[in-house]
């Protein structure tokens, strides 16, 4: 265990740290004063994440000092396939039994008394395990023949799980569930060409499906909430009474911060203009508060741990590791651009979160396990060096 720690990166765990630490601060920040508003407990928030934060840290280490191997097994593979599945059929079924129980236009959360389970969450990284399970073992046939054949039973499984997130429906979450998938098919070993092709048909879907809905209007979506959001984001001044509030006063935040920000806890725009500060638009908050400058820290330290793991699966000298890697690389990447392309209104907002900064226990601890594993991967890969080079120098 000694041995194990130190290897450990602290490349990857230092930013991970002040992430973490930077959520729990921004996330008091920005729901205190609501609370107190509402006459309830203003520390609600902040003690709830911070007891996520204590639970993901302890997660992080169980899943770091163990065997590497063990996450590669078929028992767990098919045990998290299986229970991801049956959690996401759930939901689907919860939305159409009791669609009173959808918040912000999705049933996406199953309500286990104190704590809400998200399956989304579970299922980004049942795909990354699966994805690199499965293409570790078919990746030589990947690269010289049988690719459709090899290919296609992973992607009808994957597009059967973000098809059960998109019927919730989550259009966030099942577009992050796609990329993941795209990314990890990319990164497999297959021709280069069938990579692009993919990754460009559905990088090019999103745009293209805004670009249509917005030449020609589908009057039988007008009370769907997705729809909404869509023109809400087409047309966030002229429809502020009717949805395009978030994005403005998102404008409105970014615009008050300037370079430096109007200081720690003195947000105007989390108090009733943002609903819910503390969650999706965390990062307007972020800028009023600190500015152009925190913010650029704070996606600073996001984007270099992103490219850390990448680095690390780059070294790596085994498949499975590497595709572990890249997948989580990815989830990070593509959920934080979702994240900060809605808040700057360059997408429509579809409720995805900023890893590590905005409030939720089922992100923190998904993360977290992520984290541990991709620690777990660059401390086994840094000793099979050092056993190698002690080996090679005898």
């Amino acid at each position: 265990m000694h041995k194990k720690f130190s290897y450990l990166d602290y490349y990857i765990l230092v930013p991970f740290l002040l992430l973490i630490g930077a959520g729990v601060v921004m996330i008091y920040s920005a729901s205190s004063d609501m609370l107190a508003v509402a006459g309830a407990d203003p520390t609600i928030y902040l003690k709830r994440q911070f007891f996520w934060v204590i639970v993901a840290l302890v997660i992080t280490t169980i899943v770091f000092l163990s065997k590497i191997d063990i996450w590669r097994s078929d028992r767990l593979i098919k045990g998290l396939l299986i229970m991801t599945l049956i959690l996401l059929v759930y939901l689907v079924v919860l939305s159409i039994v009791h669609p009173a129980a959808a918040v912000n236009g999705a049933v996406a959360w199953i309500n286990l008394g104190p704590i809400n389970i998200q399956p989304t969450e579970i299922a980004k990284l049942t795909i990354i395990l699966y994805f690199a399970f499965i293409f570790n073992k078919r990746g030589p046939k990947l690269s010289h023949g049988q690719i459709w054949h090899n290919l296609f039973g992973p992607i009808i499984l994957a597009g059967v799980i973000t098809g059960l997130v998109l019927i919730q429906p989550d259009t966030g979450g099942a577009s992050i569930l796609a990329f993941i998938a795209a990314i990890m098919i990319f990164s497999a070993g297959i021709p280069i060409g069938w990579g692009l092709s993919f990754v460009t048909l559905l990088g090019a879907f999103i745009p293209l499906g805004i670009n249509l809905l917005k030449k020609f209007p589908l009057p039988f979506l007008e009370h769907s909430y997705q729809y909404q959001r869509i023109l809400s984001f087409l047309y966030p001044f002229q429809r502020e009474r009717a949805g395009g509030s978030q994005l403005v006063n998102s404008y409105f935040a970014i615009n008050n911060g300037g370079w430096l920000g109007r200081g720690l806890g003195n947000s105007i725009q989390k108090k009733g203009y943002l609903p819910v500060p503390y969650t999706d638009f965390i990062l307007s908050v972020i800028a009023e508060e600190l500015g152009v400058i925190g913010v650029a820290v704070i996606l600073g330290l996001l984007f270099f741990l992103i490219g850390r793991i990448i680095y690390v699966g780059i070294r790596a000298h085994s498949t499975y590791r590497t595709l572990i890697c890249y997948g989580v690389a990815a989830m990070m990447f593509v959920q934080a651009s979702f994240n900060i392309a809605g808040v700057i209104g360059f997408l429509p907002i579809t409720g995805v979160t900023l890893p590590f900064i905005s409030y939720g226990g089922s992100s923190i601890v998904t993360l977290s396990i992520a984290i541990g594993l991709v620690l777990n991967i660059s401390s086994t890969e840094k000793r099979e060096r050092a056993a190698r080079s002690k080996k090679a120098q005898h």
